[in-house]
């Protein structure tokens, strides 16, 4: 082996622990709180409701999104500025687990978070017209509870719209 070559390996070889040594120094302590995700199972168990426990702070949430479109009932079409958030249908949920292709739009509600967005494009694309729209992973939601357009909620609907998850993007989860 002539001289360059063996430079060359050396070369090789220290980059190699370069890299090996970037990656173990980056990868310790704790993740950067604008990057650390949530489940929809800590959100629904904190002591307090979500828009209490979070106030408005934005939030990256992981869990297994369902939509119904054409299946829901119940639709209350809002009037005003926070028409979008009083809105129920289209209905958007974050479970905690893979709803079952039979979901029932109560055990949507009772069991997830709603989701709602002021442009309605956050969200992934039906699948299907009709029935549950699930997706075959999880998902993390980008969003605030406790929206400031929830104070022009009708009275009734005001703590409704103050819980309701308002998304501004979303990806899917990268294991």
């Amino acid at each position: 082996m002539n001289r360059s070559t063996r430079i060359g390996m050396g070369l090789v070889a220290l980059l190699g622990a370069f890299v090996f040594f970037m990656l173990t120094v980056g990868s310790l302590g704790e993740p950067q709180p604008d990057v650390a995700r949530m489940s929809v199972e800590q959100v629904l168990d904190a002591s307090q409701p979500p828009q209490e426990a979070y106030g408005g702070q934005e939030l990256r949430i992981s869990g297994w999104y369902a939509s119904l479109d054409a299946d829901c009932t119940g639709t209350r079409n809002g009037s005003g500025d926070a028409a979008w958030l009083e809105r129920t249908c289209p209905l958007r949920v974050l479970m905690p687990y893979q709803p079952a292709e039979t979901v029932s739009q109560e055990e949507l509600m009772a069991n997830g978070l709603r989701l709602a967005a002021p442009v309605g494009r956050p969200f992934p694309s039906r699948a299907e017209p009709s029935g549950p729209n699930l997706r075959l992973e999880e998902l993390v939601f980008v969003g605030h509870f406790n929206d400031p357009a929830a104070t022009a909620c009708a009275p009734d609907l005001v703590n409704a719209c103050r819980g309701t998850f308002v998304v501004s993007d979303y990806s899917g989860l990268i294991r």
